[in-house]
């Protein structure tokens, strides 16, 4: 009896490990805000007395439903997924998100007021870019001729490009005019990991048609002897790269003309300094009148 006491209790504690190390579900973990550009469709604000606006700023779509007409428990503005009896996609990108983020998508729908009690429910999908990532398929609350919110849908993906584009997609089969209202979106992610920088083709010289002239031909012939080089043999190295000896004579030039121009000297007899000074102003004067002088120019100081 103790030994089955025992075993009972290690498979009691053993498949509480094993739940304790159950993976958490995707998108649980994405914390980090991501923008949904007016995820709560309050631009633009739809005129009092009217029921729709038929544009959405920040997304392609429909237009918006007004606050009465969506009747959203938070009073918010909704957005159209359909229009003159046609299924109208609802698109926009989730700005701030870099391929390979982890997403999750929040949002809330509502069959909407026109679906009267009795009728199927509206049925959409939500699509992002990405081979990788599987289209959502989505329902509706049962209608009942007025607001019936759901709280809270989510869809988690892994973002195939940089702000990935959402899109909505009414699949009402049954009066597809009246499809769902959509509001309330938002987006958490966890971000991928920062890996080295790319080369940029911009910055290469040799990128394009650029790679045909000599000079990045010889560049890449180079390169390619260079590889085939082992690390340790000089004699190799030295045949692709040269032994440098041009090189160094410039240096040696260069070295030698600093040399030579400190050399130079930059002084000079304050007495023939003078002389040179005064020879220009007795010049010029040494015709002039001894009266037509104010200081003539063997009286200055210096001459």
């Amino acid at each position: 009896m103790l030994r089955a006491q025992r075993a009972r209790l290690l498979a009691v504690t053993l498949s509480g490990a094993i739940a304790l190390a159950a993976p958490t579900p995707a998108g649980a973990e994405d914390t980090e805000p991501a923008v949904v550009t007016n995820g709560t469709f309050s631009a633009p604000t739809v005129p009092s007395g009217q029921t729709w606006a038929f544009t959405v700023d920040g997304w392609t779509g429909a237009g918006v439903a007004s606050a009465t007409r969506a009747a959203h428990p938070q009073g918010y503005q909704a957005a159209l997924t359909s229009n003159n009896g046609k299924s109208v996609p609802l698109s926009t990108r989730v700005r701030g998100v870099r391929a390979g983020a982890t997403v999750t998508l929040t949002w809330d729908d509502n069959p909407d007021s026109c679906v009267g009690t009795g009728n199927a429910k509206r049925t959409y999908t939500v699509t992002v870019a990405g081979d990788s990532d599987q289209t959502g398929s989505f329902t509706t609350n049962n209608p009942v001729s007025k607001a019936s919110w759901f709280i809270g849908r989510t869809y988690s993906f892994t973002a195939a490009e940089d702000a990935p584009e959402l899109t909505f997609t009414s699949t009402v089969a049954d009066n597809p005019g009246c499809g769902p209202l959509i509001t309330n979106v938002a987006a958490k992610q966890t971000a991928p990991p920062l890996g080295p920088p790319k080369p940029s083709k911009d910055n290469d010289p040799c990128a394009g048609d650029a790679a045909s002239s000599p000079a990045c031909k010889d560049v890449a012939d180079n390169k390619t002897q260079i590889s085939k080089c082992p690390p340790n043999n000089k004699d190799c190295l030295a045949s692709v790269a040269g032994d440098g000896k041009a090189q160094n004579d410039g240096i040696a030039k260069e070295t030698q003309a600093v040399d030579d121009f400190g050399k130079v000297p930059r002084d000079e007899d304050p007495n023939q300094a003078s002389s040179d000074l005064c020879t220009l102003p007795d010049a010029l004067t040494d015709g002039v009148p001894p009266g037509d002088t104010v200081v003539p120019p063997h009286d200055w100081w210096l001459c």
